[in-house]
Protein backbone atom coordinates (compact mmCIF):
# COMPACT_ATOMS: atom_id res chain seq x y z
CA UNK A 1 0.00 0.00 0.00
CA UNK A 2 1.15 3.72 -0.48
CA UNK A 3 2.01 5.45 3.13
CA UNK A 4 2.90 9.00 4.15
CA UNK A 5 5.90 8.45 6.02
CA UNK A 6 8.23 10.35 7.94
CA UNK A 7 11.79 8.85 9.17
CA UNK A 8 12.76 12.32 10.94
CA UNK A 9 10.73 14.77 13.32
CA UNK A 10 9.78 17.79 11.48
CA UNK A 11 11.19 15.83 8.16
CA UNK A 12 9.49 15.11 4.51
CA UNK A 13 6.77 13.05 4.45
CA UNK A 14 7.62 10.62 1.13
CA UNK A 15 4.92 8.37 -0.44
CA UNK A 16 6.33 5.00 -0.34
CA UNK A 17 5.40 1.90 -0.38
CA UNK A 18 4.89 -0.12 2.31
CA UNK A 19 3.48 -3.73 3.85
CA UNK A 20 -0.09 -3.67 3.70
CA UNK A 21 -1.12 -4.37 7.54
CA UNK A 22 -2.15 -7.86 8.93
CA UNK A 23 -6.40 -8.30 9.70
CA UNK A 24 -6.49 -8.85 13.50
CA UNK A 25 -8.16 -11.92 14.32
CA UNK A 26 -10.88 -9.86 16.34
CA UNK A 27 -10.73 -6.25 13.51
CA UNK A 28 -10.85 -5.19 10.19
CA UNK A 29 -8.95 -3.59 7.30
CA UNK A 30 -10.23 -0.36 5.86
CA UNK A 31 -9.69 0.93 2.58
CA UNK A 32 -9.01 4.52 3.68
CA UNK A 33 -11.26 7.34 2.03
CA UNK A 34 -10.50 9.70 3.81
CA UNK A 35 -8.65 11.59 6.55
CA UNK A 36 -8.68 14.82 8.54
CA UNK A 37 -5.23 16.36 8.91
CA UNK A 38 -5.37 17.92 12.65
CA UNK A 39 -3.46 19.97 14.83
CA UNK A 40 -2.19 16.68 16.91
CA UNK A 41 -1.08 15.15 13.65
CA UNK A 42 1.46 18.49 14.05
CA UNK A 43 2.81 17.98 17.45
CA UNK A 44 3.20 13.85 16.76
CA UNK A 45 5.04 14.86 13.84
CA UNK A 46 7.27 17.84 15.31
CA UNK A 47 8.52 15.36 17.77
CA UNK A 48 6.76 16.71 21.59
CA UNK A 49 3.80 13.36 21.56
CA UNK A 50 5.89 10.75 23.51
CA UNK A 51 4.05 8.06 21.82
CA UNK A 52 5.40 8.37 17.91
CA UNK A 53 7.92 6.70 17.60
CA UNK A 54 10.35 6.47 13.98
CA UNK A 55 9.56 5.80 11.57
CA UNK A 56 5.66 6.75 11.59
CA UNK A 57 2.93 7.15 9.52
CA UNK A 58 0.40 9.83 10.94
CA UNK A 59 -3.62 10.29 10.36
CA UNK A 60 -6.10 9.48 12.97
CA UNK A 61 -9.44 11.11 11.61
CA UNK A 62 -10.16 8.45 9.35
CA UNK A 63 -13.48 6.89 7.25
CA UNK A 64 -13.01 4.00 5.20
CA UNK A 65 -15.14 0.71 3.54
CA UNK A 66 -14.26 -2.55 4.76
CA UNK A 67 -12.38 -4.28 3.14
CA UNK A 68 -11.23 -7.53 5.35
CA UNK A 69 -12.98 -9.27 8.72
CA UNK A 70 -10.77 -11.12 10.89
CA UNK A 71 -12.89 -14.05 11.87
CA UNK A 72 -13.65 -13.03 15.56
CA UNK A 73 -15.94 -9.97 14.48
CA UNK A 74 -19.64 -10.39 14.74
CA UNK A 75 -21.01 -7.23 13.52
CA UNK A 76 -19.44 -5.79 10.42
CA UNK A 77 -19.07 -6.96 7.02
CA UNK A 78 -16.93 -6.39 3.69
CA UNK A 79 -18.34 -3.48 1.72
CA UNK A 80 -19.74 -1.67 5.42
CA UNK A 81 -18.70 2.35 5.19
CA UNK A 82 -17.12 2.93 8.94
CA UNK A 83 -14.93 5.35 11.09
CA UNK A 84 -14.03 5.18 14.74
CA UNK A 85 -12.95 6.95 17.37
CA UNK A 86 -9.37 7.70 17.34
CA UNK A 87 -8.88 6.36 20.70
CA UNK A 88 -9.38 1.97 20.03
CA UNK A 89 -10.02 0.89 23.25
CA UNK A 90 -9.99 -2.75 24.37
CA UNK A 91 -13.92 -2.98 25.44
CA UNK A 92 -12.89 -5.09 28.14
CA UNK A 93 -11.32 -3.89 31.33
CA UNK A 94 -13.44 -2.00 34.29
CA UNK A 95 -13.66 1.67 32.19
CA UNK A 96 -14.64 0.08 29.17
CA UNK A 97 -17.28 -1.89 31.12
CA UNK A 98 -18.59 1.29 33.27
CA UNK A 99 -18.36 2.90 29.88
CA UNK A 100 -15.66 5.00 30.03
CA UNK A 101 -13.49 3.69 26.85
CA UNK A 102 -11.37 7.07 26.51
CA UNK A 103 -9.54 6.11 29.27
CA UNK A 104 -9.21 2.59 28.88
CA UNK A 105 -5.87 1.19 30.54
CA UNK A 106 -5.27 -0.34 27.14
CA UNK A 107 -6.12 1.94 24.69
CA UNK A 108 -4.63 2.12 21.27
CA UNK A 109 -4.37 5.38 19.79
CA UNK A 110 -4.79 5.45 15.78
CA UNK A 111 -1.35 7.80 14.37
CA UNK A 112 0.60 7.49 17.54
CA UNK A 113 0.59 4.54 19.14
CA UNK A 114 0.81 2.93 15.92
CA UNK A 115 0.66 4.11 12.34
CA UNK A 116 -2.60 6.06 10.90
CA UNK A 117 -4.69 6.63 8.40
CA UNK A 118 -1.97 8.59 6.00
CA UNK A 119 -2.46 5.35 4.21
CA UNK A 120 -4.80 3.83 1.38
CA UNK A 121 -5.05 0.85 4.70
CA UNK A 122 -5.75 0.73 8.18
CA UNK A 123 -6.11 -2.05 10.67
CA UNK A 124 -8.86 -1.08 13.59
CA UNK A 125 -8.31 -3.66 16.18
CA UNK A 126 -11.40 -4.88 18.11
CA UNK A 127 -14.14 -3.78 15.24
CA UNK A 128 -17.26 -4.89 17.39
CA UNK A 129 -16.56 -2.54 20.06
CA UNK A 130 -14.62 0.34 18.47
CA UNK A 131 -16.30 0.48 14.72
CA UNK A 132 -18.92 3.06 13.51
CA UNK A 133 -20.97 2.53 10.88
CA UNK A 134 -21.74 5.39 8.88
CA UNK A 135 -25.09 6.57 7.06
CA UNK A 136 -24.80 6.23 3.68
CA UNK A 137 -26.04 10.43 3.27
CA UNK A 138 -22.89 11.30 5.03
CA UNK A 139 -19.71 11.48 2.15
CA UNK A 140 -16.33 10.18 3.66
CA UNK A 141 -14.82 13.44 4.22
CA UNK A 142 -17.47 14.85 5.93
CA UNK A 143 -16.66 12.23 8.09
CA UNK A 144 -13.49 12.75 8.17
CA UNK A 145 -13.88 16.05 9.16
CA UNK A 146 -16.08 15.13 12.26
CA UNK A 147 -12.55 13.20 13.12
CA UNK A 148 -11.50 14.26 16.66
CA UNK A 149 -12.33 17.61 16.23
CA UNK A 150 -15.86 17.77 16.28
CA UNK A 151 -16.42 13.94 18.77
CA UNK A 152 -13.84 15.48 21.52
CA UNK A 153 -15.74 18.85 21.43
CA UNK A 154 -19.03 16.93 21.23
CA UNK A 155 -18.28 14.72 24.47
CA UNK A 156 -16.78 17.77 25.82
CA UNK A 157 -19.39 20.10 25.86
CA UNK A 158 -22.42 17.71 26.28
CA UNK A 159 -21.00 14.91 28.31
CA UNK A 160 -18.26 16.46 30.19
CA UNK A 161 -20.05 20.48 30.75
CA UNK A 162 -23.43 19.70 30.50
CA UNK A 163 -23.89 22.49 28.33
CA UNK A 164 -27.48 24.14 28.88
CA UNK A 165 -29.78 26.29 26.50
CA UNK A 166 -28.96 29.72 27.29
CA UNK A 167 -25.57 29.32 28.91
CA UNK A 168 -23.09 31.60 27.99
CA UNK A 169 -20.02 29.62 26.09
CA UNK A 170 -16.89 30.68 26.27
CA UNK A 171 -14.45 29.25 23.05
CA UNK A 172 -10.78 30.14 23.39
CA UNK A 173 -8.84 28.81 19.96
CA UNK A 174 -10.87 28.92 16.85
CA UNK A 175 -9.01 25.92 14.66
CA UNK A 176 -11.13 23.03 14.10
CA UNK A 177 -12.17 21.77 17.93
CA UNK A 178 -13.15 25.40 18.24
CA UNK A 179 -14.91 25.91 15.58
CA UNK A 180 -17.14 22.43 16.40
CA UNK A 181 -18.18 23.66 19.74
CA UNK A 182 -19.38 27.01 18.02
CA UNK A 183 -21.60 24.72 16.18
CA UNK A 184 -22.16 22.47 18.91
CA UNK A 185 -22.96 25.21 21.06
CA UNK A 186 -25.39 26.68 18.85
CA UNK A 187 -27.18 23.52 18.10
CA UNK A 188 -27.29 23.43 21.87
CA UNK A 189 -28.86 26.64 22.33
CA UNK A 190 -25.89 28.55 24.05
CA UNK A 191 -25.10 32.03 23.59
CA UNK A 192 -21.51 31.68 22.65
CA UNK A 193 -18.35 34.13 22.58
CA UNK A 194 -15.93 32.89 20.12
CA UNK A 195 -12.19 34.47 20.57
CA UNK A 196 -8.78 34.30 17.99
CA UNK A 197 -5.97 36.38 17.29
CA UNK A 198 -7.03 35.39 13.27
CA UNK A 199 -9.46 37.18 11.98
CA UNK A 200 -10.37 34.92 9.62
CA UNK A 201 -11.49 32.31 11.89
CA UNK A 202 -13.35 34.32 14.24
CA UNK A 203 -15.12 35.24 10.32
CA UNK A 204 -15.87 31.41 10.00
CA UNK A 205 -16.53 31.26 13.83
CA UNK A 206 -19.18 34.19 12.98
CA UNK A 207 -21.07 32.38 10.22
CA UNK A 208 -21.19 29.36 11.96
CA UNK A 209 -23.28 30.69 14.89
CA UNK A 210 -21.09 32.51 17.34
CA UNK A 211 -23.11 35.63 19.26
CA UNK A 212 -19.50 37.58 19.94
CA UNK A 213 -16.02 37.46 18.73
CA UNK A 214 -13.18 38.85 20.30
CA UNK A 215 -9.57 39.22 19.25
CA UNK A 216 -7.01 38.94 22.33
CA UNK A 217 -4.81 40.88 20.07
CA UNK A 218 -6.96 44.37 20.60
CA UNK A 219 -7.79 43.70 24.53
CA UNK A 220 -5.87 44.27 27.54
CA UNK A 221 -7.46 41.55 29.63
CA UNK A 222 -9.18 39.03 27.22
CA UNK A 223 -10.64 37.14 30.54
CA UNK A 224 -12.37 40.25 32.49
CA UNK A 225 -13.57 41.07 28.35
CA UNK A 226 -15.74 37.40 28.62
CA UNK A 227 -17.16 38.51 32.09
CA UNK A 228 -18.05 41.92 30.52
CA UNK A 229 -19.80 40.92 27.85
CA UNK A 230 -21.64 37.78 29.50
CA UNK A 231 -22.43 39.58 32.75
CA UNK A 232 -20.16 37.89 35.21
CA UNK A 233 -18.71 35.59 32.89
CA UNK A 234 -19.38 32.39 31.00
CA UNK A 235 -20.98 29.04 32.47
CA UNK A 236 -18.87 27.02 30.14
CA UNK A 237 -15.29 27.80 28.66
CA UNK A 238 -13.09 25.91 26.44
CA UNK A 239 -9.25 25.59 25.76
CA UNK A 240 -9.24 24.80 21.99
CA UNK A 241 -5.22 25.14 22.10
CA UNK A 242 -3.76 23.81 24.86
CA UNK A 243 -0.97 26.78 25.17
CA UNK A 244 -0.60 28.72 29.18
CA UNK A 245 -2.20 32.06 28.12
CA UNK A 246 -5.59 30.55 26.55
CA UNK A 247 -6.00 28.04 29.88
CA UNK A 248 -5.40 31.06 32.18
CA UNK A 249 -7.30 33.09 29.70
CA UNK A 250 -10.50 30.14 29.94
CA UNK A 251 -10.61 29.56 33.43
CA UNK A 252 -10.40 33.32 34.68
CA UNK A 253 -13.06 33.96 31.66
CA UNK A 254 -15.77 32.07 34.00
CA UNK A 255 -18.23 33.16 36.01
CA UNK A 256 -18.65 30.93 39.90
CA UNK A 257 -19.61 27.65 39.34
CA UNK A 258 -18.36 27.81 36.15
CA UNK A 259 -16.81 24.92 33.86
CA UNK A 260 -13.48 24.62 32.31
CA UNK A 261 -13.07 22.28 29.78
CA UNK A 262 -9.48 21.12 28.37
CA UNK A 263 -9.60 19.81 25.00
CA UNK A 264 -6.24 21.49 23.18
CA UNK A 265 -3.36 19.36 24.30
CA UNK A 266 -0.76 20.72 26.60
CA UNK A 267 2.56 19.78 25.76
CA UNK A 268 6.15 20.98 26.45
CA UNK A 269 6.19 23.96 28.65
CA UNK A 270 2.42 24.09 28.72
CA UNK A 271 2.11 20.74 29.93
CA UNK A 272 2.24 22.26 33.56
CA UNK A 273 1.13 25.83 33.18
CA UNK A 274 0.85 28.04 37.13
CA UNK A 275 -2.86 27.97 37.89
CA UNK A 276 -4.77 31.24 39.45
CA UNK A 277 -6.13 28.61 42.14
CA UNK A 278 -7.27 31.06 44.83
CA UNK A 279 -8.94 33.67 42.32
CA UNK A 280 -11.05 30.85 40.31
CA UNK A 281 -11.63 27.43 42.09
CA UNK A 282 -11.30 28.39 45.64
CA UNK A 283 -13.12 31.46 45.43
CA UNK A 284 -15.47 31.58 42.44
CA UNK A 285 -15.39 27.36 42.93
CA UNK A 286 -15.19 26.88 39.45
CA UNK A 287 -15.01 23.10 37.95
CA UNK A 288 -11.57 21.95 35.65
CA UNK A 289 -12.79 18.78 33.38
CA UNK A 290 -10.64 17.12 31.06
CA UNK A 291 -11.67 15.20 27.70
CA UNK A 292 -10.23 13.68 25.52
CA UNK A 293 -12.02 11.28 22.46
CA UNK A 294 -15.58 10.21 22.62
CA UNK A 295 -16.89 6.43 22.83
CA UNK A 296 -17.77 4.96 19.82
CA UNK A 297 -21.21 4.11 21.64
CA UNK A 298 -21.51 7.93 22.08
CA UNK A 299 -21.38 8.22 17.82
CA UNK A 300 -25.23 7.61 17.92
CA UNK A 301 -26.33 11.01 19.33
CA UNK A 302 -23.75 12.82 17.15
CA UNK A 303 -25.01 11.40 14.15
CA UNK A 304 -28.51 11.71 14.60
CA UNK A 305 -27.62 15.86 15.71
CA UNK A 306 -26.16 15.49 11.88
CA UNK A 307 -28.91 13.45 10.47
CA UNK A 308 -31.65 15.89 12.27
CA UNK A 309 -29.80 19.13 10.39
CA UNK A 310 -28.65 20.62 13.58
CA UNK A 311 -24.95 19.85 12.25
CA UNK A 312 -23.18 19.81 9.28
CA UNK A 313 -19.58 18.89 9.26
CA UNK A 314 -19.06 19.62 5.74
CA UNK A 315 -19.04 23.42 6.57
CA UNK A 316 -15.59 23.49 8.35
CA UNK A 317 -13.87 21.16 5.48
CA UNK A 318 -11.75 24.58 3.98
CA UNK A 319 -9.29 22.31 1.74
CA UNK A 320 -9.05 18.59 0.17
CA UNK A 321 -6.18 17.59 -0.66
CA UNK A 322 -4.33 14.63 -2.17
CA UNK A 323 -2.09 11.87 0.42
CA UNK A 324 1.08 13.48 -1.36
CA UNK A 325 0.04 16.84 -0.35
CA UNK A 326 -0.16 15.94 3.74
CA UNK A 327 3.23 16.98 4.52
CA UNK A 328 2.63 20.64 3.55
CA UNK A 329 -0.51 20.42 5.52
CA UNK A 330 1.40 19.87 8.54
CA UNK A 331 4.20 22.39 7.63
CA UNK A 332 1.70 24.68 7.60
CA UNK A 333 0.24 24.05 10.75
CA UNK A 334 3.62 25.53 12.18
CA UNK A 335 1.25 29.23 12.40
CA UNK A 336 -2.07 29.80 13.34
CA UNK A 337 -3.30 31.20 10.14
CA UNK A 338 -5.41 28.41 8.91
CA UNK A 339 -9.01 28.03 9.08
CA UNK A 340 -11.40 25.06 8.82
CA UNK A 341 -10.11 22.00 8.58
CA UNK A 342 -8.28 20.05 5.63
CA UNK A 343 -8.99 16.62 4.82
CA UNK A 344 -7.07 13.88 2.46
CA UNK A 345 -9.40 12.54 0.07
CA UNK A 346 -7.53 11.19 -2.36
CA UNK A 347 -5.42 8.65 -0.78
CA UNK A 348 -3.67 7.10 -3.84
CA UNK A 349 -2.11 10.62 -5.65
Amino acid sequence: MKAAIFEAYRGPLEIRSVPDPQCPADGVILKVEACGVCRSDHHGWSGVDPDVALPHVPGHEFAGTVLAVGPGVRTFRVGDRVTAPFILACGDCPDCRAGEPTVCNHQHVVGFSGWGAFAELLAVPRADFNLVRLPDSLGFAEAAAMGCRLTTAFRGLVDRADLKPGEWLAIHGCGGVGLSAVMIGQALGAQIIAIDINAEALAMAKALGANVTLNPSTLEDTALAVREVTGGGAHVSIDGLGITATIHNSVRSLRKLGRHVQIGQPLGQHASPPMPLLETVYARQISILGTRGIAASRFSSLLGMIAGGRLDPARMITKRIALSEAGAALKAMDGYTGVGVTVIDRMNA
